[in-house]
């Protein structure tokens, strides 16, 4: 190898080359070279111009810097059932807002119809991605100033958490444990965290209190209540606000019209009651299966306090309002009232005008009994009260969207 080296070493030193082009580089090359940079210098300048006068780069510009007077919300999940109801009251109440959804519950045509109500540059933004890609989550904080977080992404189905434990303990808890991580990493002061009543499992006493022991009996409940403990545990040592809200079970639609609830069929089996409800009514489905008829309640069925969605992000405005620094702040959001499946069955037909078909059958694995909300504390502190409490009143409303949406979002 050395030798190699000397030979074709020698060989270039012994070739015939001009004194001159070593000691005497070309003026003219070198006069070009400096021409080029310089041309490269005022085109870069003026592409940097451009761009801060296009709307595209303006728009970026809202979302990347704090504003004095305005406040920036993520709304993890703002693309699902009650995300895009909170991400509509808060565009309408003017606060900016950055929707992070990948869309494997959510809807795009919910996103679709707020960026239409909202079109103006600094108010709303879609960012399609998986809050399980920390990379990916650490890059929107890196690029986004935000002022609070209402963290709602969450796969949200009592049968489906039993099937399935574990994508509910990471879809749940890891992604929790991510947002609240690069909260802290990026200096974010505020979260509302959307919980759950299934964090009390089946308690030996009713209405259920926010001090009512916490003993949950499915995955979907256990995997909440860890990410509360670790919210909890962070708050200790943290300036952080924080707001833990635990609602019941939602149902409605925003009474103007604008958004529903459009479930994915292959989930229609694990659903909400309001949405076999409403398929039934339509004849999708030729009738609603009521899973439990020997609980101990007055007509055997499960009894729950359904909260309407517009209440329900009402709270999380108000709870929003309220948080201070370096205080924790948990709610229960509901009614205060229970109602039992057949009676809410009998309310859904009334609202459709359908004579719903219902099939008995044996309990659910993971429900309980009955469940429904003490809501005093909301009261008294964030002075909140649910008002959509009629509950027929509350599903016409739904209904009134399903019948003109009869392919989800994509009737529009």
């Amino acid at each position: 190898m050395l030798n190699s080296s000397r030979g074709r070493s020698q060989t270039r030193s012994t070739r015939a080359m001009p004194f001159a082009a070593i000691e005497h580089p070309d003026p003219k090359r070198k006069s070009n070279f400096v021409e080029k940079v310089l041309m490269a210098a005022v085109l870069t300048a003026l592409c940097i111009i451009m761009l801060k006068r296009s709307p595209s780069f303006s728009t970026s510009s809202h979302f990347s810097q704090h504003e004095a007077g305005v406040t920036h919300v993520l709304v993890t999940g703002g693309a699902g059932y009650i995300g895009s109801h909170a991400a509509l009251r808060l565009l309408k109440e003017n606060y900016r807002v950055t929707i992070v959804d990948n869309l494997s519950r959510g809807n795009m045509g919910a996103v679709k119809v707020l960026q239409e109500l909202f079109p103006e540059p600094g108010r709303l933004q879609f960012i399609y991605a998986d809050l399980g890609d920390a990379e990916v989550v650490d890059k929107i904080f890196s690029e986004n100033a935000f002022d609070a977080v209402m963290h709602f992404a969450a796969v949200a189905y009592v049968g489906e958490s039993t099937m399935d434990p574990l994508r509910y303990y990471h879809n749940i808890t890891s992604n929790t444990l991510t947002v609240l991580k690069l909260m802290a990493a990026h200096g974010v002061p505020t979260l509302i965290y959307s919980s759950t009543c299934a964090t009390y499992g089946e308690p030996e006493k009713m209405p259920i209190t926010e001090e009512t022991p916490q003993v949950p009996i499915n995955p979907y409940g256990k995997a909440k209540k860890m990410a509360e403990d670790m919210i909890l545990d962070f708050s200790k040592n943290s300036d952080m606000a924080i707001m833990i809200l635990r609602y019941f079970n939602v149902i409605g639609s925003d009474p103007e019209g604008r958004l529903g609830e459009a479930p994915r069929p292959e989930l229609r089996d694990q659903g909400r009651i309001s949405g076999a409800c409403f398929d039934a009514a339509r004849g999708i489905i030729p009738g609603i299966k009521v899973k439990g008829t020997d609980y101990k309640t007055h007509d055997g069925t499960c009894i729950r306090d359904y909260i309407d969605v517009t209440d329900l992000v009402d709270a999380h405005v108000k709870a929003l309002q309220h948080a201070k620094p370096r205080n924790v702040g948990i709610y229960n959001v509901g009614t205060g009232k229970g109602r039992s499946v057949k009676e809410f069955v009998e309310a859904c037909k009334k609202a459709t005008g359908a004579d719903i078909k219902v099939d008995y059958l044996p309990r659910r694995p993971g429900d309980y009994a009955e469940v429904f909300s003490d809501p005093s504390k909301i009261r008294q502190e964030l002075n909140w009260t649910a008002r959509y409490t009629d509950l027929e009143e509350s599903l016409q409303i739904a209904w009134k969207w399903q019948k003109e949406h009869l392919d989800g979002y994509n009737s529009s």
